[in-house]
């Protein structure tokens, strides 16, 4: 634990971690881009899940969603990932703390996890069942844990805030 503390403490130490926090200007902007970028990494991914549920974009292939979303949704994560990075360097001591940080952070793993699971598996066979009026069930639990896990990373990372 001591080895996690002493990475926090040196990230935190960082002169563009400092100047990150100590900035009136360059956090919330940080902040604001990685929200926006959040915003955009989670509504792709919805509109993809909706799709499979059929609940969205039913006139359209899930191949042709997926391929038209897909690269906004990575890019998204970079930003994402990128600007996540920063904030958490420039308080790093104090989110390892943070019990919601943690559950963010699972969250994101699980959430990459899900995504990885459903395209090594029933998303190979998608050409099959696109085109139906029902995804398969392995496909639909897919995309509704998908909406819960995106929702609840979005939940934690309000909460982190209001948690020490």
């Amino acid at each position: 634990m001591n080895l996690l503390v002493d990475f926090c403490q040196w990230l935190n130490d960082l002169p563009p971690s400092q100047t990150l926090a100590e900035s009136e200007w360059a956090f919330p902007i940080v902040e604001s881009v990685h929200v926006l970028a959040l915003g955009l990494v989670a509504g792709t991914v919805a509109l993809v899940d909706l799709r499979v549920l059929g609940l969205a974009l039913g006139d359209i292939r899930l191949t042709a969603v997926a391929r038209r979303l897909l690269p906004l949704t990575w890019g998204g994560f970079a930003v994402m990932a990128l600007t996540g990075g920063a904030l958490f360097a420039s308080e790093a001591v104090k989110l390892s703390h943070n019990p919601l940080f943690l559950l963010k952070l699972v969250l994101l793993l699980l959430a990459g996890l899900n995504a990885w699971v459903f395209h090594a598996t029933v998303y190979r066979r998608v050409a099959v069942w696109e085109q139906a009026p029902v995804a398969p069930a392995q496909a639909r639990v897919a995309a509704i844990t998908s909406l819960a896990t995106w929702t609840a990373i979005i939940i934690a990372g309000r909460f982190i805030a209001y948690v020490h």
